[in-house]
């Protein structure tokens, strides 16, 4: 999305006639205050030029206003459980890292997993997301560096929502929070609940794009409904640039008919929005957490840890081809 060019207002009275014609505005300009008769009045021969003030620093922005790489808050969702949330989120972030990028990983399910599969256990946390939601903690407190940085969670999640519920603003929590970090990452992944309720709806607000991770059975592909349904509502009321970013299909056994069809239902509905990478069913996924880490470390040359490394660089290519296309829109 461009920057939005804003014009100089019109000046309430004609300015006074000039010897020579002064050169055009820039029309990022700042445009003087009208003068008072308090100051003194500039002679008609030398025009006022305007010095553009640097504009504050934004996301995406350095503090001169030139354009940066964008931060990609990619939210993980799923309404069903079971389909490989977690596995993806840490698995691509931790790819993501060994590609070069900066990532920060969100534990946003009650549940703790993704921070168990790091070798932390949440029973034992001080401060999680929930103190960050809730009460309002920095977002690098509760931020732990492991294979890649990750912001944990602990079992008083389960209670945010009702917490939330009487707070002004409370779908915008996690967005707010970001601002601290977001500048510091190129990619942050949210993991979040098998439920559509108010902390995935953050999620979603925060987000510039959605991930589902669907496993390759029928029930699995229902889901996704429901999960558009409640993105439409949130792109009319309060995040109007969130949509699926893309379908992952996970647990996919290429031996069984169910699996296959399961892959052509999504072609066939999503088309282009279904990754090319399949996620195939191994043990190795259920091993890696036991020893607190990813399948890449845990199994790095295997063929598990290579799918998400093909994951992850489809996903930084498709972010290229659309920052690519962007620029030469706004060329």
């Amino acid at each position: 999305m461009g920057l939005i060019r804003l014009r100089p207002r019109p000046a309430a009275t004609p300015a006074p006639p000039a010897r020579e014609q002064a050169p055009e505005p820039d029309r990022l300009a700042v445009v003087p205050e009208p003068i008072t008769m308090s100051e003194p009045v500039p002679e008609p021969d030398e025009p006022v030029t305007a010095v553009p003030e640097a504009p504050a620093s934004l996301p995406g922005l350095t503090a001169t206003g030139a354009e940066t790489t964008a931060t990609r808050v990619l939210v993980l969702a799923n309404q069903k459980g079971g389909v490989a949330k977690t596995t993806t989120t840490l698995n691509l972030g931790v790819s993501l890292g060994e590609m070069g990028k900066r990532v920060l990983l969100i534990d946003l399910d009650p549940q703790g997993n993704l921070t168990m599969s790091q070798g932390l256990n949440p029973d034992v946390i001080e401060r999680s997301m929930f103190d960050v939601l809730v009460h309002k903690v920095p977002i690098s407190e509760v931020i732990e560096r492991r294979e890649v940085d990750l912001a944990v969670a602990s079992i008083d999640l389960a209670g945010a929502e009702l917490a939330l519920s009487a707070l002004i603003g409370r779908e915008r929590s996690l967005e707010k929070a970001l601002v601290e970090v977001r500048g510091r990452y190129d990619y942050i992944l949210v993991d979040t609940p098998p439920s559509l309720g108010l902390l995935t709806i953050n999620a979603f607000v925060a987000a510039t794009g959605v991930i589902v991770p669907v496993q390759c059975e029928y029930l699995s592909l229902r889901g996704l409904v429901q999960l558009e349904n409640t993105l439409a509502m949130v792109r009319e009321n309060l995040n109007p640039n969130v949509g699926v970013e893309g379908i992952v299909a996970t647990m996919f056994d290429g031996r069984t008919l169910h699996s296959r069809e399961a892959i052509e239902i999504l072609e066939e509905n999503f088309g282009e929005l279904v990754y090319r990478t399949r996620i195939r069913k191994t043990v190795r996924y259920a091993e890696a957490p036991v020893k607190g880490s990813s399948v890449l470390r845990y199994d790095p040359t295997g063929a598990a840890a290579e799918a998400y490394r093909e994951l992850a660089r489809e996903i930084v290519a498709a972010k290229e081809a659309r920052d690519g296309a962007q620029a030469r829109k706004h060329a």
